[in-house]
C-alpha cells in the first residue's frame, strides 16, 4: 500500500510553537522532546490525511483519531476533524474488536478447564451433565454435531449470520428475502434481541453457507453462539464475564458492552456518528446495539482499546503466552481477506487485531509485535458507498503512524 508522508513545514512549526507555548514541548536531547516531535508529526499526518480525505466528500462531517502505545506504554493520541477538543476519553462504538474479547474469553477458559475448543459444540461442558449449547430445537442448526468452538472462533463452522445476511425468499416468513435485524427494528427500533432467538432463525429455516471446516465465511451468529457458551460455561452474564475476567483486570474503567435494546446512548463525552448512504448524511450516534452481543456490542475510547491491544497481544491481559499465540495463528481466508486467526486479523505491515463497524463509526485496531507497539484508528462516520475506500484510508494513517515512530527522523 502507497503511504503518504506529505506533509507542510509551517504546519509543524506551528504546532512546535504551540507545544513550546503551553510547557509541553521541551529542547532536544530529552526523551520529551522527542515524544513532543513525533506528536506533531502525527498531528501534520493526520490533518493531511484528512484534508485529503474530505476534499472528495464535501460538507461532510465526522472526526478521525489516532492513539498509538509503544513499549513502556508510552502514548500518543491525535486527531482531526470536526469535533473540537475530542480526546483520547471520548466513547465510540467499537463494534467487531468486541470479537478479540470473546475469542479471549473462550480461551481463559479452556485456561482454567472450564472448555476444550476442539469439543464440539453440542458436547458436554467439562464436569457437567450440561452441553456447550441448549438442547433444544431453537439451537437445531444445520451440522451442530459437527462444529467445533474453534471453528467458530476461526468463522469456519458455517454458520449463517443472521444479523447481516438475507434470509432467502424461499423461507415461509415474514423477514423472507431480508435480513432479520433490520427487518426486526423497522417494526420495533428498541426490541432487545436475544442470542435464542436470532440463532432459532438460522434453525427454523436451517440455514448454513456450508459444512464445517470446509470453507471460511464471517458469521456474527458464530460469535453469538461462542457469547452463549461463555454463558453456559461461567455461569455468568456475558457482559459480566467480560467484565470481571478483562475490563477491571486491564484498568478498562470506559469500556461497556450494553445489551438492552432501549440502551441507545453513548457515555458521555463521546463522537457524535454520521452515516453516509443513498448520497445522503445522518447523525445516528444513538443505536439500538442489542442483536450484537459477543461480535460488536463493545463501547469503548481510543485509550481503552490501545490499552487492550497492546496488553492482549503482548500476553498481559490475563492470557498465558500459549493462548494469544492460538490467537494470532493466522490462516488465509480467500477473496483477497487479510488472513485470520481466532478472533483476530492479520494485516501486513499493521499487525494483529481486528477491525470494527458499525453506523456511524468504522475502527482499527492492530498490534504489532515486532514494533512492540499497538495502534487504533477510529472515524465516526461510515462510507457506506465506499466502505473499501474508508478501510484503505484508515490503513493508510496507520502505516504512516507507525513510519514516523519508528523510523522517522527527529535531528
Amino acid at each position: 500500500m502507497k503511504i503518504r508522508l506529505v506533509y507542510q513545514v509551517s504546519l509543524l512549526v506551528l504546532l512546535s510553537t504551540l507545544l513550546l507555548a503551553t510547557g509541553c514541548y521541551k529542547p532536544p536531547g530529552n526523551s520529551s522532546s522527542t515524544h513532543a516531535q513525533k506528536l506533531a508529526q502525527l498531528k501534520g499526518m493526520i490533518e493531511n490525511e484528512w484534508m485529503w480525505y474530505m476534499a472528495k466528500h464535501k460538507d461532510w462531517q465526522g472526526s478521525i483519531c489516532l492513539q498509538a502505545v509503544t513499549a513502556g506504554e508510552e502514548d500518543y493520541f491525535v486527531s482531526a476533524g470536526e469535533q473540537p477538543g475530542a480526546g483520547k476519553g471520548h466513547h465510540f462504538r467499537a463494534a467487531a474488536t468486541t470479537k478479540t474479547f470473546t475469542a479471549a474469553a473462550i480461551l481463559y477458559l479452556q485456561q482454567n478447564e472450564k472448555l476444550h475448543i476442539n469439543d464440539t459444540i453440542t458436547q458436554l461442558i467439562p464436569g457437567t451433565d450440561q452441553s456447550y449449547i441448549p438442547h433444544n430445537t431453537v439451537y437445531d442448526i444445520p451440522f451442530k454435531d459437527k462444529i467445533t468452538i474453534k471453528q467458530l472462533l476461526g468463522h469456519r463452522a458455517g454458520v449463517f449470520d443472521v444479523s447481516e445476511s438475507i434470509v432467502p425468499d424461499s423461507a415461509d416468513a415474514s423477514y423472507a428475502g431480508k435480513n432479520y435485524v433490520s427487518w426486526t427494528k423497522e417494526q420495533q427500533p428498541e426490541h432487545t434481541f436475544t442470542i435464542d432467538e436470532q440463532v432459532g432463525v438460522a434453525a427454523e429455516h436451517q440455514l448454513s453457507y456450508f459444512e464445517p471446516g470446509s470453507g471460511f465465511h464471517y458469521s456474527n451468529t458464530g460469535y453469538s453462539l461462542l457469547g452463549k457458551i461463555i454463558e453456559r460455561v461461567s455461569g455468568q452474564a456475558y457482559h459480566e464475564f467480560i467484565r470481571e475476567s478483562f475490563f477491571e483486570p486491564n484498568n478498562l474503567s470506559e469500556s461497556s458492552l450494553p445489551y438492552d435494546g432501549n440502551d441507545v446512548s453513548l457515555p458521555k463525552p463521546y463522537f457524535y456518528g454520521y452515516l453516509w448512504t443513498d448520497q445522503k448524511l445522518s447523525e445516528v450516534s444513538e443505536d439500538n446495539i442489542s442483536a450484537h452481543v459477543a461480535h460488536g456490542n463493545l463501547i469503548t475510547t481510543t485509550d481503552d482499546l490501545a490499552t487492550w491491544a497492546y496488553r492482549l497481544y503482548r500476553g498481559e491481559s490475563g492470557l498465558a503466552p500459549e493462548y494469544i499465540e492460538m490467537m494470532m495463528d493466522v490462516r488465509p481466508t480467500g477473496n483477497n481477506s487479510e488472513d485470520y486467526g481466532l478472533g483476530t486479523a492479520f494485516t501486513e505491515d499493521l499487525g494483529y487485531g481486528h477491525n470494527g463497524s458499525n453506523r456511524g463509526y468504522v475502527t482499527v485496531m492492530r498490534y504489532d509485535p515486532d514494533k512492540q507497539a499497538s495502534i487504533v484508528v477510529t472515524c465516526s462516520f461510515m462510507n457506506t458507498e465506499n466502505p473499501e475506500g474508508q478501510f484503505a484510508f484508515m490503513y493508510n494513517i496507520g502505516h504512516s503512524a507507525l513510519d514516523i515512530l519508528f523510523t522517522t527522523s527527529n535531528e
